[in-house]
């Protein structure tokens, strides 16, 4: 049987290409659940490609992990973003970003898995999920100025709050036949004893 071959990207496209090898990249990882399943010589069959156009691109397994990992990070973030903006008061908000998250990590098990327990990220750190830490602690912060949460250390609730609520997830994860309740009350009750919120 004959290798299907791709297209070549017309000359100075060279960036479209990388964004297919990265969107495979993150489709294979959903899939695999654990990032040092991936090869780039699987991901250059996915998108039909030599295996060496891929390493014009990324020098190497982790670079391509690292970028599906910001790609998702970023996809991540937005997500909450959406659901905090279409919330009505600061609580609502912090509920909404927090069960947007979970609700991500649901459809996207593997993902989440991978974005959590990464060696690439013990390797090489993953910078980008400041950005999710500053929007939590900017949420906890709003309902601490509006009385809706006791005034405190917004950075530490923050991260009390992100510990409880990755740790529940990823548990959800790697141990699915567990007696689990039901993901929104947990949430709930993490809201309410660990930021103070009254839901």
């Amino acid at each position: 049987m004959e290798e299907t071959r791709r297209r070549p990207n017309a000359r100075g496209k060279g960036e479209l290409l990388r964004e297919e090898i990265v969107t495979a990249a993150v489709r294979m990882l959903d899939e695999l659940a654990d990032d040092e399943a991936l090869s780039l010589r699987a991901v250059a069959r996915e998108v039909s490609i030599a295996a060496t156009s891929v390493y014009l691109h990324f020098p190497d397994r982790d670079a391509l992990v690292l970028a599906a990992m910001q790609r998702c990070h970023e996809e991540l973030v937005r997500t909450g973003d959406a659901a905090a903006a279409a919330a009505p008061d600061p609580a609502a908000a912090l509920r909404a970003r927090i069960l947007a998250q979970a609700e991500w990590a649901r459809e996207h098990s593997g993902l989440y898995k991978v974005l959590h327990e990464s060696k690439v990220h013990r390797r090489l750190g993953m910078p980008f999920k400041e950005v999710m830490v500053a929007r939590t602690t900017e949420a906890v912060q709003a309902c601490m100025d509006a009385g809706v949460a006791p005034a405190g250390d917004a950075a530490t609730v923050a991260i009390d709050l992100r510990t409880a609520v990755n740790g529940m997830l990823a548990q959800r994860i790697n141990e699915p036949d567990l007696p689990w309740p039901p993901a929104v009350e947990q949430l709930d009750r993490f809201l309410a004893k660990l930021v103070g919120l009254r839901l």
